[in-house]
Order: structure tokens, then sequence, then C-alpha cells
């Protein structure tokens, strides 16, 4: 019996290995390439496991990847959202059960599936892509370590996001696995020949891909070079977040705001960009802040993108939003945009009525509500900038959006004070990355605590802060107006490789009834 347990336990071993080797892939390791054979040891473990043994495998592989690349949750929930640690450590660990359902789904479905050699790289990557895309928008959406964006310095390798968004830098980065998995898999069997024809194929493709991404770099690069160039400044303001929501601390938060961006004016920007809520008060209720701010704008003789909490009465409803606020030369607010993705059990609780126990981590803001999703971009001087306000850069349509309704310039503003020194705070700037080489926007990323900084629409990056600073800086960065494939038609490619293998279900179960009808 000890014998039998031992050996149910060694042939997960594998499973984990994947795992941990996924996690060491993202930043902040600087090992990215190891996305590229992270997951042949789970994959060549898989022929000889049961179905069941299959889902399982798959399972454990996800469970141990997201614990270790989310970990960041425990002690987020626990200092600031004030939850016990035990129930902190209880909450990432659902969260990652939910996730890893997704590979364990994925090797069930490649088990079933059970395509010939010739086929399977490329269906295991289109299944792959297909549960990521779902992963993205199902329920509340959470699309946190998706395998492309491991790639985000990769600038070769990652310009096909304008064509196939982050979606097909995972399709290829799990068809190389698999190819190289199948390949020692055929070795072991001594048939190695049969591999040989999608060994070429893979080669074939990353060639087309890379050289694909060295005629995009020059193509954007001539661009870039004859296109307008405004001045762009962003404002780490870096204020704790347990000070952050202090009524004791309002007036040295704006001060401080206000002192670093007085530091820049002489760089004579055409856009000063302040955080996510970096307003801890409801601006034009509180006059005495909000003229402060005001009189600020008015001094500096530029527009402002500020990051405020808001509300509306609607009847005996007070509805809470987060805002962004543009603001002209003479302080008038010339347009505003509230945020459409809300961070679950951060700024609002799903199913709360069920769920009033858990709370809130922001319950100083209230209860926010979405926005609407016409993603309208805000003007300042020539230009229009579409608005991003900290979880919605996981959500690629959102960005599309912005662009397909006129942005020439993408902003970024958050408040990452909640991930203190851990990996999150460069895990969610690399997300960025994509969202400019998707649509062929510059972006400029406003963060309360770091990291902010520029990205150009190659996805270069241009310039960075680090954690925890207090910085003020300015930057002159490319304003295009082309619109992208993927701009323009959004995630065809993920809902191809959708498509395609649940064709390939379908072939199966036709040649199968054929079989049993011919018998």
């Amino acid at each position: 019996m000890l014998k039998k347990k031992e050996f149910l336990f060694i042939q997960y071993i594998p499973a984990v290995a994947s795992g941990l080797l996924l996690t060491l892939s993202f930043p902040k390791t600087g090992l990215s390439y190891i996305a590229f054979f992270a997951l042949i040891p789970w994959l060549i473990s898989l022929p000889a496991l049961t179905l069941k043994q299959s889902f399982y495998s798959g399972f454990i592989a996800g469970l141990f990847h997201f614990i270790t690349l989310i970990y960041w949750i425990i002690p987020t929930i626990h200092i600031y959202g004030g939850l016990h640690l035990i129930m902190a450590g209880s909450t990432l660990v659902l969260l990652c059960f939910y996730l890893a359902l997704y590979p364990a789904v994925f090797a069930f479905l490649s088990k079933k599936l059970n395509a010939p050699p010739f086929f399977t790289p490329i269906l295991a990557a289109c299944l792959w892509t297909s549960l990521e895309y779902i992963r993205t928008y199902a329920f509340t959406g959470f699309s946190w370590g998706s395998l492309g964006y491991s790639q985000y310095l990769n600038l070769l390798f990652i310009q096909i996001a304008d064509f196939s968004g982050v979606y097909g830098v995972s399709f290829l980065i799990v068809l190389i696995n698999c190819v190289f998995a199948d390949f020692f898999i055929m070795l072991r069997k001594k048939e190695g020949k049969k591999s040989v024809i999608v060994m070429l194929f893979t080669v074939f493709l990353i060639s087309a891909v890379l050289f694909y991404g060295r005629q995009r770099l020059s193509a954007i690069d001539s661009l870039m070079s004859s296109a307008p160039k405004p001045a762009i400044s962003v404002i780490q303001g870096n204020i704790e977040q347990d000070m952050k929501w202090s009524d004791e601390f309002k007036d040295k938060t704006v001060d401080k705001y206000i002192l670093l961006s007085k530091t820049i004016i002489k760089d004579e920007p055409e856009l000063i960009i302040w955080p996510e809520t970096a307003l801890p008060f409801y601006y034009g209720y509180e006059r005495v802040l909000s003229n402060l701010v005001d009189q600020c704008v008015r001094e500096s003789k530029t527009h402002y993108l500020i990051g405020s909490p808001a509300f509306k009465s609607h009847g005996k409803e007070t509805l809470y939003y987060n805002r962004a606020y543009m603001l002209n030369r003479f302080s008038i607010v010339t347009g505003t945009y509230d945020k459409n993705r809300l961070v679950p059990f951060g700024e609002y609780v799903p199913f709360g009525k069920y769920l009033t126990f858990l709370g809130k981590i922001t319950a100083q803001a209230g209860n926010f509500s979405t926005g609407d999703r016409s993603f309208i971009p805000l003007d300042f001087k020539e230009h229009k900038t579409g608005v991003l306000i900290c979880f919605e850069i996981l959500f690629p349509e959102i960005a599309s959006g912005f662009v397909k309704n006129g942005a020439d310039i993408l902003t970024a503003i958050t408040n990452d004070a909640w991930f203190g020194q851990t990996s999150a705070p460069l895990q969610h700037f690399s997300m960025a990355v994509f969202r400019a080489v998707e649509n062929r926007r510059s972006i400029a990323r406003a963060a309360n605590t770091g990291i902010s900084g520029f990205i150009d629409p190659t996805g270069k990056i241009l310039e960075t802060t680090p954690l925890f600073t207090d910085r003020a800086i300015t930057r002159q960065i490319p304003a295009l107006t082309l619109i992208s494939f993927y701009t323009r038609y959004g995630d065809i490619f993920a809902f191809s490789a959708m498509v395609a293998f649940c064709l390939a279900f379908m072939v199966k179960g036709i040649r199968h009834k054929f079989r049993r009808n011919k018998k």
C-alpha cells in the first residue's frame, strides 16, 4: 500500500516542476526564456496517466504555479484588508483552486482528444489559448499569469501582438513546449522521424514570427520618427497605503503632489498625470483642498489628468465611482472617465448581498459602481488619451476601445501601494507593454508608489521609476494614429483557436461514430 501511495505522488512531480518553472519565467526573476520549456516535464508525463490522473496533474501544475505567482495576495489583504493571516491564506488558496482548473481542463481535454502526433502540438496550443481567453472574461475576469506576459521584454517575439494580442504569444510558447515534449516522447519510443515535420513547421513559424517582428519594428520606428511627440509628465507621490485615506494626512498628500508637479513645469509638459485616486477626497466637493488643486493647475498653465473618488446621487441611492478628471489650463473639467472594470473585494464585493462578511479593502472610498462602456478619449491640447485605471490594464478590449474612438496616446493610472516590494508591481507593469504593442500606442503610466514610466508603440520601455520613491518625470512620446489589425478586429485569433479545437473534437466524434456504424 505504501509503495502504491509513493507512486501516486511521484507521478505528479513533473506537474509540480512545470508549475514552478512557469512562475520563474515571469517578472521579476529575469528568466523569461524558461517559459519555452517550462511545460515539457508535465507534458511528457501525461501519456502515462489516465484521464482522471491527467486532470489532477493539470490541477497540481496550475496550483503550484498560481500560488507562487500571486503569493502577494496574502500580504495585500492581510495588511490592508484587515483579514486574519489564516483567512488571507485561505483566500489565496481558493482563488488558486479556481485558476488551477484551467490547466486541469487543458490536460483533460488534450487527453480526451488524443489527436494524431502531427496535430497534437497545434491543437494543444489552440486549447491553451482558448482557455486563457475564457479566463480573461469569465466571471469577473482575471488574466493575470497569461503565458504571453512573460515575454514582455522580448521585443522581436511580441510584435505579433498587433495581430493576435497577447494570446498569439501564449500560443507560440505552448506550441514550442508541445513540439519538444512530443519529440522526446517519440525518441523514447524510437519514432523520432514522425515528429520531424511538426518540428520543421514550428521552426518555420518561429522564423516567420521573428521576421514579422523585425519588419514591424522597422516600420513603427519610421512612423515614430515623424510623429508628433507631446511632452507628458507623470507624478509618483509615493503615499503609503495605510496613510492614504487618513483625514489627518489629506493636506500633506495634496501638498506633495502640488510640489512634485511644480518641479517639472520647466519641462513644459502638455499633460501632467497624477495616479489613481491621487486625491483622497471628493474633488469639487471639499472646497478648500479642491481649490488648492485648481490653483496648481492654473499656475502650471497646462492640462492635468487626476485620479479621484467621485459620487453621484441617484434618487435615494448614492453611487460611488473611481474617476479620472481631465482639467484644462484654467482648471475647468473638460472630461471624465469612470473605471469600468472594478477589483473584486477591493472596490466592490461580488454577490455582496450574500458575502457581506468579507467587506472590502478600500472601505474608506465607498462601494464603487462601474462606469459606462463608451470609452470616449479625453482631450488635451491637440491629442486624445484613453485612460485605463489600475485593473483595467488586464482587459485588452478597453485599450482598443479607446483607440478605435480616436485616442492617439494611452494613459494608465494606478495605485500599487498594496503590493509592497513583491513581484506584483512589475507583473502589473508588464501587461501595459502588450496594450502598447496591440494598439500601436505610447503609454504613460503614473503609479502612486511605482512603477511609473513610459512605453513606446513597439513595446519598448523608455523610462521607469523605482518603487517607493517620490518622482516626477517628463518624456516626449510619439502619438501615432494608425489602427492595427488587433485594434480593428479584436480577438479574432483567440476565437479562431477556439473554433479550431472545437472542430477537431467534432471531427473525432464523427469519425468515431462512422467506425462504430461500420463495425
